[in-house]
């Protein structure tokens, strides 16, 4: 694929993550402002969706002739405006929301669901965790640094290595995918026991029946993610066999497994929706309903609902409004030490102060 044709073609696949990214979140829930259900299909929200999509396409097609005329970063650019048209989208809906004053007169209430609590959402079994696997490297592996390879050795063919060059295998080097590996197989685990734990994204007009659907949602995403890091560490284990030169396999033998935490995510998504709200519902479930609406939370979200800050709620992990992406409560202790350490470590590695790990070209 020639390097034009693959960043118009990134351009194209951001074109169709940013259309379909509004139609997976839930009703109430549009462009991240809350509204009431009797409001979902609004005028206002449903002028705001067709003009975010007119938009969308529009700049689709100029950044796609940019793409094919100049190449570049074109696919950043690109992504950059499709996140502020999702953002003045959301600022239109939010201006109508209170022009129109939706909350007047409504009961609003939240619910909380103990069995979350008490009976939580378990993490697949072991039969669905993970394994990392690798060959047993050789005794020197090609990295691309400056000793002149023997003639006895093969030319390096590896992503960023010169084929003319070796250098001694340290145990770093040489045991890199597998310390990479073995970083996933706990990081990933790690990751979805914490968003098991999460709080409950549910609806307070619906209690029951939301809350069931939201454990199918968490089981669906609990396999996804042990199957990313499945998919992670079977591109870890391709890129082994080429940087130890086992066999001779090309770069995108190793990116191609990752795919999956794209598509994967995006089909249970489509079929989910944001929160599990699209998953079908029991005999009884339609006529659900205890009288109040969900509370108006906008004040405590900024950006379009990707930020999320209350120093009143516990909570530490939520689900976010934006995609299926779970975020940080920054009103709460816990998150202020956690991007705290973040922030240390960005600035650390930034003074030189610490040296980062270095990319040796796995893939």
């Amino acid at each position: 694929m020639t390097p034009v044709v693959a960043t118009v073609t990134t351009v194209v696949l951001v074109g169709c993550v940013a259309l379909i990214t509004p139609a997976l979140a839930r009703p109430t829930l549009p462009f991240g402002v809350r509204v009431p259900d009797d409001r979902a299909a609004d005028p206002a929200v449903i002028a705001q969706r067709r003009s975010y999509v007119r938009l969308v396409l529009l700049a689709m097609v100029l950044f796609g002739a940019l793409a094919a005329a100049f190449g570049g970063l074109w696919p950043a650019a690109f992504g950059a405006t499709c996140l502020a048209l999702y953002y003045r989208a959301h600022r239109k809906v939010r201006a109508a929301k209170r022009t129109g004053q939706w909350y007047a007169g409504r009961r609003q209430g939240v619910t909380v669901h103990t069995s979350f609590r008490s009976d939580p959402v378990a993490c697949p079994g072991p039969g669905s965790c993970p394994r990392s696997r690798s060959p047993s490297p050789p005794r020197r592996s090609a990295c691309g640094a400056t000793t002149p390879c023997p003639p006895r050795w093969r030319p390096c063919t590896g992503s960023g290595a010169d084929p003319a060059r070796r250098a001694p295998t340290s145990a770093f080097t040489a045991f890199e995918p597998v310390l990479l590996q073995a970083v996933v197989t706990v990081a990933f685990p790690a990751l979805t026991l914490v968003l098991l734990r999460a709080r409950p994204d549910l609806d307070a007009a619906r209690p029951a029946g939301s809350a069931r659907r939201y454990r199918v949602y968490l089981r669906g995403m609990a396999r996804l993610s042990l199957l990313g890091a499945a998919c992670v560490n079977f591109s870890l284990f391709i890129a082994a066999l080429r940087l130890w030169e086992v066999f001779a396999l090309g770069t995108a033998a190793a990116v191609l497994p990752l795919a999956a935490l794209v598509l994967g995510p995006l089909a249970w998504e489509w079929r989910a929706g944001q929160g599990g709200h699209r998953l079908p519902r029991l005999p009884g479930e339609e006529k659900e309903d205890s009288g109040l609406v969900q509370r108006d939370d906008d004040r405590h979200w900024h950006l379009a609902g990707t930020v999320y800050a209350n120093r009143h709620d516990p909570a530490v992990v939520l689900h976010a409004r934006f995609g299926q992406s779970w975020t940080l409560n920054l009103g709460h202790p816990v998150a202020w030490a956690v991007v705290a350490a973040l922030a240390t470590l960005v600035l650390l590695a930034l003074t030189g102060i610490i040296d980062l790990p270095e990319r040796h070209g796995l893939f």
